[in-house]
């Protein structure tokens, strides 16, 4: 184990020591390489694990790709599809996205699917056209009781920390996006649902924003980039998340 991994999971322990969620929980997904020592050395009964990424096979000659099977098998319950580095680094369109989210449901695992806009896009106005796109796609054949399985992610490309935004969209443009999102949930799905759909945010979350972006707009959690390299930092957007139930 790495000098940086031990010291971030001696001070995870830390921060764990008094957090007591009435309501959510905390769900870490390290690098695939580093998924079963995260497993076997955090034991906490708020804190679940995923992958970052999974393949569209669950078995096969596919070198270097990791199956749903696979990451459920070393203890992952979780894992992220549709993250924007991932379409735009890797060439990930909707279709293959939908492929990954059908594979990951046949495996039991719980998909969070990433959907939002560039800057480029919300710059025309596209946010609605680009979110219903990306929704009707990457959903295209998945079936009511599959979709309850899903967990929306609202991640507006332009707002993420990688991309270093000079501002983050206010509550009401993540409600906006929120309830656009509940609204396709319930045209394609039924109203039931959409009720009980699970819509986070994601796009520099962090301590001093979380309410914000999260709190105030209703959302139902949070998925945390560069925050979550910082134990304490990590914990308390859990408990501010926790604490508006």
């Amino acid at each position: 184990m790495s000098f940086e991994l031990k010291k971030w999971m001696e001070t995870f322990e830390k921060a764990m020591l008094n957090l007591k969620l009435e309501e959510g929980n905390i769900v870490l997904c390290p690098p695939i390489a580093l998924l079963d020592g995260f497993v076997k050395k955090i034991g906490y009964d708020d804190v679940s694990f995923g992958s970052q990424n999974c393949s569209w096979e669950q078995k096969g000659a596919f070198t270097g790709e990791n199956s749903p099977a696979m990451i459920k098998s070393i203890g992952g319950k979780y894992v992220i599809l549709g993250h924007s580095e991932r379409r735009a680094y890797f060439g990930e369109d909707n279709k293959v996205i939908n492929l990954k989210l059908k594979a990951a449901l046949k495996s039991s695992l719980t998909p969070i699917l990433c959907i939002g806009e560039s800057s480029e896009e919300k710059k025309n106005d596209q946010t609605l056209e680009i979110i219903t796109k990306q929704f009707n796609e990457c959903l295209n054949e998945i079936s009511p009781t599959k979709v309850e399985e899903v967990v929306f992610c609202y991640e507006p490309i332009w707002a993420i920390s990688a991309n270093n935004p000079d501002h983050l969209p206010d509550s009401n443009e993540i409600m906006e996006a929120r309830l656009l999102i509940k609204k396709l949930i319930m045209k394609a799905y039924g109203e039931r649902i959409a009720n009980k759909a699970r819509i986070l945010y994601g796009g520099s979350v962090k301590g001093d924003t979380v309410k914000e972006v999260c709190v105030n707009s209703g959302m139902d959690g949070a998925l945390i980039g560069g925050a979550s390299l910082l134990p304490y930092d990590l914990v308390r957007i859990a408990k501010i998340l926790d604490n508006q139930n």
